[in-house]
C-alpha cells in the first residue's frame, strides 16, 4: 500500500518520529484507533442484547425475527427510550417478570400489530 495508506484511504500511522519515541500524529492516530475499538466493542455488546430481545419477541409473541425487530423499534419510538434500553428492559422482564407499565402497554400494542398473540400474562 503506497504512501502509508490503509484501504479506508487515511494514513496508516503518521510517519514522523521524534528521537524519544512516537510523534504526535502517531500518538493521536493510536488514540483514535483505540476509541474506534472501544466503540466497536460497545456495538457488539449492544447487538447481542438486541438480538436476545428479538429472540424473546419471536418466542413470546410468535412473530418472525424481522417482525421482532419492528416490535422493538415501535416500542422504542413510542416510549422515547433508546432501542438498546428497551431490549435490556425486555431481557429483565424475561428473567424477573418486571417491566415498566408504559413499556408493557406499548409492547402489547406492537405485538398486536405484528403478531398473532398478546404478551403472556397480560390481562385480556
Amino acid at each position: 500500500m503506497a504512501g502509508g495508506q490503509y484501504p479506508g484511504g487515511g494514513p496508516l500511522l503518521g510517519r514522523s518520529r521524534t528521537m524519544g519515541g512516537m510523534g504526535e500524529s502517531e500518538a493521536d492516530r493510536i488514540a483514535e484507533l483505540q476509541a474506534e475499538v472501544d466503540q466497536l466493542k460497545e456495538a457488539v455488546a449492544s447487538h447481542a442484547v438486541v438480538d436476545q430481545a428479538i429472540g424473546m419477541m419471536v418466542a413470546f409473541g410468535r412473530v418472525s425475527p424481522d417482525q421482532g425487530w419492528e416490535v422493538l423499534k415501535d416500542v422504542s419510538q413510542h416510549t422515547n427510550i433508546k432501542l438498546r434500553n428497551v431490549a435490556e428492559l425486555i431481557l429483565v422482564w424475561g428473567r424477573r417478570g418486571d417491566i415498566p407499565p408504559e413499556v408493557r402497554a406499548e409492547l402489547e400494542d406492537a405485538l398486536d400489530r405484528y403478531g398473532p398473540t398478546q404478551v403472556p400474562g397480560a390481562d385480556a
